[in-house]
């Protein structure tokens, strides 16, 4: 969130969405990206060290280009039928195994996620075929699918026979090969425009998902750990996820509809694939692994201080959150001045009590992260009032004239 974000929610905050809502079959389809959002944040519980962050990221992103992928096929093929229906149920049950595999998918389980994966892009594929028939220039060339979605898919199941630690540099390669593939499309042969408005809802839906990750971490950690510092840690967490909550919908996802409703069709997909399908990646791991290092914080609250694998699930993930969406910012066209006149800070602190976490009580930490959030919040609200008394005044001069 930037002063530019807050300028844009003064200007059109109150803008009708440029389309569609997203429909029920979207929202039960969602249902399974809490599983495994719920299941890998799980792996940063406790002290985690690097090889736990490692499997933390390299277990998500695999889910969360599935769920993009999907998205921006429902966003492009507006259809009801049972077809469509069909597969993305067929969807919903892979990604579901693939969640029941994350507590060992870096162990037994790998090739159970991996064939999990691999059902996926054969459901891709068949949402993306019709397409191949469209009428030019909407039609999307046959080897697009062929080799995005079907030759990735056998290969993904071919990777299920692979032993460990071998079968994880296959997956890494398959996915780079995959955003290679859509890197080099660069909007070309699109078989629609991107639903901008519809694209925005749907990404900050699973913004919603992975804050209320985090509030069910709070919850169930207090259940374990019922005494008033627990409490006022829980107390503090809720408040930082609170702040995020207000900046990010007040400002951050106002602004993204604002800029790629005004962009044109080659435009609004590139910026949508690099806000939603990229940048807003390490947006929710960072509060997935904030919901991890708040939980324990809830649980080690009596304790003279964290454990560092915590401090760094928390404050890192914060940091991180700040870093993406400076990332976001900058990919809009912000100036840097402007973006680093909130991002500095916001990556900073965090930074500042990751160093000094050695020192500081459970409840000091999360204090500390909060006040950060909300002063974040504060900022933003102040740079719209300013921007919007500015051009207030500017309209007063004009009618004066």
């Amino acid at each position: 969130m930037s002063g530019g974000d807050a300028e844009a929610a003064g200007a059109g905050g109150q803008a009708a969405r440029e389309g569609r809502h997203a429909d029920w079959l979207e929202l039960f389809f969602d249902l399974v990206f809490v599983a495994i959002a719920a299941q890998v944040s799980h792996q940063l519980h406790g002290d985690p060290g690097l090889r736990d962050f490692a499997v933390f990221l390299g277990l998500y992103f695999p889910p969360w280009w599935l769920w993009v992928n999907l998205t921006v096929s429902a966003n492009l093929f507006v259809d009801d039928s049972p077809r469509r229906r069909l597969l993305m149920l067929s969807a919903m049950f892979c990604i579901a195994v693939m969640a029941a595999a994350v507590p060992e998918a870096d162990a037994g389980r790998g090739s159970v996620y991996a064939l999990g994966y691999a059902g996926t892009r054969l459901v891709l594929l068949g949402l993306w075929w019709p397409a191949t028939r469209y009428p030019p220039p909407r039609r999307v060339p046959r080897w697009r699918p062929l080799s995005y979605c079907l030759g990735s898919g056998v290969l993904w199941a071919a990777s299920a026979a692979v032993p460990a630690p071998w079968q994880y540099a296959v997956w890494g390669a398959l996915i780079a090969a995959e955003m290679a593939l859509l890197l080099t499309a660069r909007g070309a042969a699109m078989p629609g425009r991107v639903d901008t408005g519809h694209l925005v809802e749907r990404v900050g839906l699973v913004v919603i998902i992975v804050l209320g990750e985090s509030v069910i971490a709070l919850v169930t950690s207090a259940d374990h750990a019922w005494t008033l510092r627990a409490g006022l840690v829980g107390g503090l967490g809720f408040v930082l996820l609170a702040a995020l909550w207000w900046s990010y919908f007040d400002f951050g996802s106002t602004s993204a509809e604002i800029v790629l409703a005004a962009a044109d069709d080659r435009r609004a997909y590139l910026l949508a694939r690099d806000m939603g399908g990229f940048l807003h990646f390490f947006v929710t791991a960072g509060v997935l692994s904030m919901a991890a290092g708040l939980a324990t914080a809830v649980e080690d609250a009596a304790h003279p201080h964290l454990p560092s694998g915590a401090v760094w699930a928390l404050a890192g993930g914060l940091a991180l959150y700040h870093a993406a969406h400076a990332g976001i910012a900058l990919r809009y066209g912000r100036p840097l001045g402007s973006v680093a006149v909130w991002a500095v800070p916001g990556i900073g602190v965090p930074l500042l009590v990751l160093w000094a976490a050695g020192r500081l009580t459970p409840w000091l930490v999360v204090l500390l992260l909060a006040a950060e959030a909300v002063a974040h919040l504060l900022y933003a609200r102040a740079v719209l009032r300013r921007r919007l008394a500015a051009k207030a005044a500017v309209a007063r001069g004009d009618r004066a004239r």
